[in-house]
């Protein structure tokens, strides 16, 4: 399929007449290589950088429409700077396959966020020029920005690049950066990747030439020295004279874009088309010649290339391994994920109570929301990456009598975790949080795991937590939230589907009650599960009794409060209790549990506590490094047969 969408100089390739030998990327290694190349030539390489990506995320899955749109601008930023000693900063790694395929990893592509294999994030200890590690965006201009003080405090004479997204130049943190670059005034340049925006009309040949002339070098001297000298006229001619300057440079610039980020003081240039990449070259060639904070403007098409991802940038942001040829990705034919069975609940919160809302952090298809924004447009509200935000936005309603569902990753929400402190739960305020991806998510890695929240929330006073045991569970306990006002709640929940195994027979949500499924008067252990790990704990039940030992099993259900009456009964007639959880054992659940029964007199009951190491667990298949954690069904059978010596 070719795109339609062509813009500016950029190659789009036809499916079906793919080169099978990929000529100029195998030769590059560091991006120093590609200064041995023609123009002409990076035009070809562009090529085969968008190529390389088609071919390889197709087969291993991965983030898709975001990375084929930002392969000119990363070869023209390459091409134009020396890397190294010079540095560019990624925001999150969304954007940045063709910076992994410029730095020499083309071999290990096929790897990609593989067990064992390359990540699809950046991190310092995979390669010398993943310079600051990037899986949450919103940090890559504040990180740019300390290695320019850094440069600048030892001597160093490298350039420094940020290269930021749309949507998270939107969080808090890139815009507290822009302020304090803006103070500084020193040599970094922030690259925004625009990819939200079709390419407006005064993205044209004229523009694109006055863009290439403001960021020459001669140009940016002249309008600096016009600047000194309307700061040393006294006013009202200072003001007059200060116009001079402006329009020296911004004359064919938009105002209402431009503007912010001159008044913040950078020199902005744009918006330039970021799949041209003859203009990017000599822009960036300019700018790499500039000793000020600059700020380019690029637009770029998501999917750029690959004509479906560029219709739909939403569905290929993200992919699975999918057919090339057919433009296809397998159709999931599953069990009901905790995703979907959140978004079902949280649309049928709304038909139940008028006053309920729903809040997201730019994660609609990832929270399960889409079709809650379909329906109920006017109670949805996605306010960008911008956790704290909100978070403290969720408790202003509440406050103000409304009923908020504020869902975020389990990992996201920790960005928040000062203002759900402060704002929710020192004002005992009910907004219900609803953690998606809590435990180890898989492929995304260690940025991206949920492995922290029961530890940061449930020392917070007036907070109550939940987790489910499958995704009945959970619509039960969105349910149960919703009546509930008499503070915070929060629901924990995993990647992917629940066991379809697990017992349909259920007792009801009440505050503060445990779930027994299995209890026999000569168990050998209770086993104390929670969320995702009752299934493991049920399995290990089942295959055990086929061998004769019988072990109490209880769905914990609540992390906080601990139904500490019922694990202290089970676990007296056997003496041994196993707590087994898909977080950090520092501050979670097991330990609390230990704690409570010791504090309770239950001096009798040994307690084991099963949770991940005190370490941060790398990407993987969420059973392979579940099982490398000891969080399998195995693992469980294990310990309790050889602590009994049974069997």
């Amino acid at each position: 399929k070719e795109s339609t969408r062509s813009t500016g100089s950029s190659v789009v390739i036809k499916i079906g007449e793919l080169m099978t030998n990929l000529e100029l990327l195998s030769q590059i290694v560091l991006p120093t290589d590609l200064h041995k190349f023609s123009d002409k030539e990076l035009l070809q390489v562009a090529q085969e950088v968008r190529q390389a990506i088609l071919e390889r995320v197709s087969k291993t899955g991965g983030h898709f429409s975001s990375n084929l749109g930002t392969v000119e601008l990363t070869v023209a930023m390459y091409a134009a700077y020396s890397l190294p000693p010079d540095k560019v900063v990624w925001d999150t790694g969304h954007q940045a396959y063709p910076h992994k395929l410029l730095t020499g990893r083309l071999e290990r592509f096929d790897t990609l966020r593989k067990h064992k294999g390359m990540s699809g994030f950046l991190k310092r200890d995979e390669h010398e020029l993943d310079v600051f590690g990037a899986g949450h965006a919103g940090t890559a201009i504040s990180a740019a920005l300390g290695f320019a003080a850094a440069r600048d405090r030892v001597g160093g004479k490298e350039k420094v690049v940020a290269v930021t997204g749309d949507a998270a130049i939107c969080s808090g943190m890139s815009w507290e950066a822009l302020n304090h670059g803006g103070e500084l005034n020193t040599d970094f340049t922030v690259v925004l990747n625009d990819n939200r925006m079709s390419i407006a009309p005064n993205v044209g040949a004229l523009t694109s030439y006055f863009n290439r002339l403001r960021s020459r070098p001669q140009i940016q001297d002249l309008a600096q020295r016009a600047k000194s000298l309307a700061e040393r006229m006294p006013n009202p001619i200072h003001r007059v004279a200060s116009g001079l300057r402006h329009g020296i440079t911004h004359y064919f610039a938009p105002e209402e874009t431009g503007t912010i980020f001159e008044e913040m003081g950078f020199e902005y240039i744009g918006p330039v088309d970021g799949h041209d990449l003859p203009t990017l070259l000599e822009i960036f060639r300019n700018v790499r010649e500039l000793d000020r904070p600059i700020f380019v403007h690029a637009i770029t098409v998501k999917g750029k290339g690959y004509e479906v991802a560029e219709e739909d940038a939403r569905k290929w942001h993200g992919v699975v391994p999918f057919d090339l040829q057919a433009c296809e990705m397998a159709k999931s034919s599953g069990p009901v994920t905790f995703t979907q069975a959140f978004g079902d609940a949280a649309v049928e919160c709304a038909e139940l109570d008028p006053k309920m809302v729903a809040i997201t952090a730019a994660m609609p298809d990832g929270t399960g929301l889409t079709n809650f924004a379909k329906q109920f447009p006017d109670r949805y509200y996605d306010v960008g990456i911008a956790e704290q935000h909100g978070v403290t936005f969720a408790a202003g309603q509440a406050a103000g009598g409304l009923k908020p569902f504020c869902a975020i990753y389990s990992t996201f929400l920790q960005r928040g975790y000062d203002q759900v402190l402060h704002d929710v739960c020192i004002q005992k305020l009910p907004v219900r949080f609803f953690m998606d991806r809590a435990g180890l998510v898989g492929d995304d890695g260690p940025t991206h795991h949920g492995a922290f929240d029961i530890s940061f929330l449930t020392h917070i006073p007036h907070l109550v937590l939940l987790a489910p045991r499958d995704t009945t569970e959970l619509r039960e306990m969105a349910r149960w939230t919703l009546g509930y006002d008499r503070g915070p709640t929060a629901v924990r929940y995993p990647r992917g589907a629940s066991d379809d195994r697990l017992p349909e027979l259920r007792t009801p949500i009440e505050f503060g009650r445990s779930e027994v499924l299995t209890q026999s008067d000569q168990s050998a252990a209770t086993v104390v599960a929670v969320g995702s790990m009752v299934s493991v704990a049920w399995e290990a039940a089942q295959r055990l009794r086929e061998e004769g030992i019988s072990i109490d099993v209880i769905n914990a259900r609540w992390i906080k409060p601990i139904d500490l009456e019922a694990i202290a009964r089970l676990g007296a007639r056997s003496g041994r209790v196993i707590t087994i959880e898909e977080n950090a054992r520092i501050g979670g659940f097991g330990q609390q549990v230990r704690d409570g029964l010791a504090e309770a007199g239950h001096d009798g009951i040994r307690v084991e506590v099963v949770a991940l190491p005190d370490a941060f667990i790398e990407h993987g298949a969420q059973p392979i490094i579940r099982a490398e954690a000891g969080l399998s069904a195995d693992a469980l059978i294990e310990r309790i047969k050889t602590r009994h010596r049974v069997g």
